[in-house]
């Protein structure tokens, strides 16, 4: 006869096998416990009396899945997916989705209160090892939109909203939800417009009440590699009053990951130490100010606006630095450590 404790322990395997999202016949399940399906399904019995959602289906197909509830169950991680969480809610702290930070704050405190005491270590390790950027004024995104424009994707079922576009004209919009697409501090919806005939990308934080028509639709061919891809096209375009050619003094490998981003158009290796880089943007200063944060030499080929853009940023930077003496003539010693 089980004791409770093997009982409780059994228990706990049995739901962890059921937090996998598939269907488990009882004889698979009984065969990983090494019992019968008869104690397998008073287990089952055992977990529902407790408030587990145990969802069962007869058939050749069928088999035992744990569904959603009233209340969400404890879950029950090993220790990769413990780790992996943990890390993903401290990173949150600093996300573009409203509310977020306070709610992954809460989050952790839950979860760090049961890590073991070698999880603890790991995750204090790499928390002690990094220091996240500061937020930047990014405008956040509700996160029940994110909720509603997933689940209209899921359903394949259109969506309509009300949209601020860059002009800052207010529009109404009926469109079917292809993807969700998180490109650095911003959220994208990609969608086919109804009234337009044709493909747009969507800022969420410029989206409005959203809802679901409940009209399902046939899937669409999107005309891009995938949503990702499809983004980064249209956000060039979208941003090519200024075409940006510059040979920057470093290793291409490292200039790419440095510049990244869906404004990049690429960057071409010249040899060991350059690189010609190519960039689209819709003003001046932000080509300047990534060039100038990459920490090595560059020479601007176009345009020549940019040039002297640069210059007159320069010169700025000059006076601002010898001000009132806080920078000072070299060898000074003035403003050094």
């Amino acid at each position: 006869m089980d004791t409770m404790s093997d009982t409780s322990a059994r228990l706990l395997r049995l739901l962890s096998l059921l937090q996998t999202p598939r269907d488990w016949p009882g004889s698979e399940l009984a065969g990983r416990l090494g019992v019968t399906p008869r104690t397998i399904r008073r287990d089952v019995e055992r977990l529902r009396e407790l408030g587990y959602p145990v969802h069962a289906t007869r058939g050749a197909g069928g088999g035992y899945r744990l569904a959603a509830g009233r209340a969400m169950p404890p879950l029950l991680l090993d220790d990769e997916e413990a780790v992996a969480i943990t890390v993903g809610l401290r990173s949150a702290a600093a996300h573009t989705v409203t509310g977020m930070a306070e709610a992954s704050v809460r989050a952790l405190a839950k979860l760090e209160q049961v890590l073991p005491a070698r999880l603890r270590r790991r995750v204090g390790t790499l928390g002690t090892a990094t220091v996240p950027m500061p937020a930047d004024g990014t405008p956040t995104v509700d996160p029940a939109h994110l909720t509603v424009l997933a689940a209209a994707i899921a359903n394949r079922e259109r969506l309509r909203f009300r949209y601020r576009a860059r002009t800052g004209e207010d529009t109404g919009r009926l469109v079917e939800p292809h993807r969700l697409v998180a490109a650095g501090r911003r959220w994208y919806l990609v969608a086919y417009d109804n009234d337009r005939e044709d493909w747009r990308i969507f800022r969420v934080d410029r989206l409005r009440e959203p809802f679901p028509t409940g009209v399902r639709t046939p899937p669409r061919d999107l005309p891009a590699a995938d949503a990702a891809a499809y983004v980064q096209e249209r956000m060039r375009g979208m941003a090519a009053g200024h075409r940006v050619v510059a040979t920057v003094y470093g290793p291409a490998a490292e200039i790419s990951a440095r510049l990244g981003g869906p404004a990049a158009d690429g960057v071409e290796p010249l040899g060991p130490g350059s690189c010609r880089v190519r960039l689209t943007s819709d003003t001046l200063e932000w080509p300047a100010l990534r060039l100038a944060l990459l920490g090595c030499d560059f020479t601007v080929h176009e345009p020549p606006e940019l040039a002297a853009y640069l210059r007159e940023m320069g010169a700025r930077v000059t006076r601002a630095a010898g001000a009132d003496g806080v920078g000072g003539a070299a060898g000074d010693g003035a403003g050094t450590p």
